[in-house]
C-alpha cells in the first residue's frame, strides 16, 4: 500500500492531489469508515482490474476514508478470482432463474448451427456480470453496516476502558485522604 506522500509524488496523481491528500480523506471516523469500506467492497467487484483505483476516486466524493477503500478491493484478488467467478454465477443464476424454457424460439434456430458455442459463452458471461452487479451492491451494503456495527462496538470498549481507569484513579484519590 503506498504511503501518502508517495502518492503526492506520483506524476499521474498531481493534477488531483490536493483533493487526493487532504487529510479528511485518511482519517478513521465513524462516517468515512464505513465508506470507505462499502466503496472498495463495491469497486472490488465491478471491475476485475484496477479496483484499487476506483475505489480512491471514488472515495473523493463520498469523503470516504481511501486507505480502507483500497484495502478492503483485495477481496477480490487473482487467487481469489475463480472462487469469485463461480460465486458470481450461481447468483447470477439465482438472480435470472434462467433455464432452458426462456431461452424463446429465436435462439432456437441459432443453437442448431455453428454459434452454438458463442450463444452459450454469452449466456454464462451475462449471468455472472448479472451476479457481479448483485455482489456488488449486496457486498458493499453489508460492509457498510458491518464495519459501521464493529466502529462503534470499538469505541465503546475504548470509552469504557477510559471510564474504568478514571473510575480508578479517582477510588485511589478518595482512599488516600
Amino acid at each position: 500500500m503506498p504511503k501518502r506522500d508517495e502518492m503526492a509524488r506520483n506524476k499521474y496523481l498531481r493534477p488531483i492531489a490536493h483533493r487526493f491528500l487532504t487529510p479528511e480523506l485518511w482519517r478513521f471516523t465513524r462516517r468515512s469508515v464505513p465508506r470507505g469500506v462499502a466503496l472498495g467492497l463495491f469497486a472490488a467487484f465491478i471491475i476485475p482490474v484496477g479496483q484499487i483505483f476506483l475505489a480512491a476516486f471514488l472515495a473523493l466524493p463520498a469523503r470516504a476514508n481511501v486507505p480502507l477503500a483500497a484495502l478492503s478491493t483485495f477481496i477480490t484478488n487473482p487467487f481469489t478470482l475463480a472462487f469469485w467467478l463461480v460465486i458470481a454465477n450461481q447468483v447470477g443464476q439465482f438472480t435470472l432463474r434462467l433455464d432452458a424454457a426462456t431461452a424463446g424460439v429465436a435462439t432456437e434456430q441459432l443453437e442448431s448451427g455453428a454459434w452454438q458455442w458463442f450463444i452459450d459463452a454469452f449466456e454464462v458471461a451475462g449471468v455472472t456480470v448479472v451476479g457481479f452487479l448483485v455482489l456488488a451492491v449486496v457486498s458493499s451494503a453489508v460492509g457498510y453496516l458491518v464495519s459501521g456495527a464493529i466502529w462503534r462496538v470499538m469505541v465503546a470498549r475504548r470509552r469504557a476502558k477510559r471510564l474504568k481507569h478514571m473510575e480508578e484513579r479517582l477510588d485511589q484519590r478518595l482512599n488516600a485522604n
